[in-house]
């Protein structure tokens, strides 16, 4: 499987704050890599770097083995953003024709692509009429109309409606089926479990660890074992290998590491046990183990404007 993005022990600094402090990130045709971590943590740089805006201080970034700061190695990314914009007095058309033109492809490779994303009803409207969700969806157009090698989605989803956020993923899984290797920048934590094939989680610019979904959330030993059962919160407590214990409603949850061997004893002290539930630490819970801070925390990234 070929290297489509390769970051190799890259700092970068904004003055004296270190933004990044020797990441490495690969990313291979055919997969989907998510960058998951707090604001502050050096996504918004690193993502600076792989489209070439921002100059590489120290290490290496390579898109499909070239500099993405020169245009013929720019044409193997395609690339949404959270917000961009758009000269609002062009059609969608107009916009994704002149992406494929940009990209080395002819401006009729607008048509398919249009038919892809599902907006061709946009095609004759102005951008300055479009909706965010909608500015989103021709963003995704725009991307891929150059059929890169690489997509580079940072917070793509923002402003979608369900609907078309599913439609979005069922697009890039199929760029992606085809050979396309994806790097997804989001906070929406659910969202990276569901369409990623590794998770990289970066923290004051370091990659604290990489692994699959899967992989992380095993990280964490507890699980949770949720039921309705007439034994008090103290007795429940009080079984070996139980770590804490609260009441949602008339449920109970209690956390474990051990659900096999905390689930015979109690089924020993309650024999009427219901609703019996067992479930696995989620992927939320790991990132906050490893890092110490939701996703959701906003500290300021510094930004850099290229000359």
């Amino acid at each position: 499987m070929s290297e489509v993005l390769q970051i190799d022990g890259v700092h970068h600094r904004y003055g004296a704050s270190a933004a990044l402090a020797g990441v490495g990130v690969t990313v291979r045709a055919g997969e989907c890599v998510a960058l998951l971590g707090p604001n502050g943590a050096g996504k918004t740089t690193l993502v600076g770097l792989a489209t070439g805006l921002l100059t590489v201080q120290t290490g290496r970034v390579a898109v499909c083995g070239g500099d993405p700061r020169r245009a013929a190695t720019r044409r193997h990314l395609g690339v949404v953003q959270q917000k961009m914009g758009f000269p609002t007095m062009l059609t969608v058309a107009e916009l994704v024709r002149g992406a494929a033109v940009r990209a080395g492809r002819s401006a009729g490779a607008a048509g398919p692509v249009l038919t892809e994303v599902e907006i061709t009803d946009l095609a004759r409207r102005r951008a300055g009429k479009l909706s965010g969700g909608q500015q989103q969806r021709v963003a995704l157009a725009m991307a891929l109309v150059g059929d890169p090698d690489l997509l580079l989605l940072d917070e793509p989803t923002v402003g979608l409606d369900i609907t078309s956020r599913r439609t979005f993923w069922q697009t890039i899984a199929a760029r992606r089926d085809a050979g396309a290797g994806v790097l997804l920048t989001t906070h929406i934590v659910e969202e990276a479990a569901a369409v990623a094939d590794h998770v990289a989680v970066l923290h004051r610019g370091r990659v604290v660890t990489a692994d699959t979904p899967a992989g992380l959330t095993a990280l964490l030993p507890d699980r949770t074992i949720t039921a309705r059962t007439v034994l008090g919160d103290g007795v429940l407590q009080a079984l070996p290998g139980v770590r804490s214990v609260r009441r949602d409603g008339d449920r109970v949850r209690v956390a474990t590491a051990e659900p096999e061997h905390v689930l015979r004893q109690w089924l020993g002290l309650d024999d009427g046990l219901a609703d019996l539930r067992v479930e696995g630490a989620g992927l939320e819970r790991a990132l906050f183990a490893l890092t110490g801070e939701g996703t959701e925390d906003r500290d300021i990234e510094p930004t850099e404007v290229p000359a």
